[in-house]
């Protein structure tokens, strides 16, 4: 089977909006897509961070390179549409993966709060 590259999505919620904040949850979800679908950090292409606009503390990619040591992958920060109603204090990770898994073997994660968006892929995931 031939390698491809895969998204990886998942999605949770910070307690407060403070820097510390922003890194515990991305690092927390990090770690949960990492094992969950056992990536290795070199197959990783690039990684994707979105805040919702009042997360503006830190940008979770921090999380990544200096609690995860990912140094050697591109990551990117922004913002989601500040859309009436929309989920608040919630950060989105798309990871572009390298692997020979088909599409439905990647397990996608919503955690806290962020299991309204995908209730569907957040039964067990809170």
């Amino acid at each position: 089977m031939a390698t491809k590259v895969r998204g990886v999505k998942g999605a949770t919620t910070t307690k407060g909006t403070s820097a510390r904040d922003v890194l515990d949850a991305t690092e927390e979800l990090l770690l949960k897509l990492i094992q969950v679908n056992s990536i290795e950090q070199d197959d990783v292409a690039s990684v994707q961070f979105s805040t919702s606009p009042d997360l503006i503390a830190e940008f979770p990619a921090v999380a990544a390179r200096e609690r995860l040591g990912w140094n050697d992958v591109p990551l990117m920060c922004n913002h989601e549409m500040a859309r009436p109603g929309a989920l608040t204090r919630c950060i989105r990770i798309l990871i572009l993966w390298n692997t020979n898994k088909v599409q439905n073997e990647i397990m996608h994660l919503y955690l806290h709060d962020a299991a309204k968006l995908r209730p569907d892929l957040s039964n067990s995931n809170t």
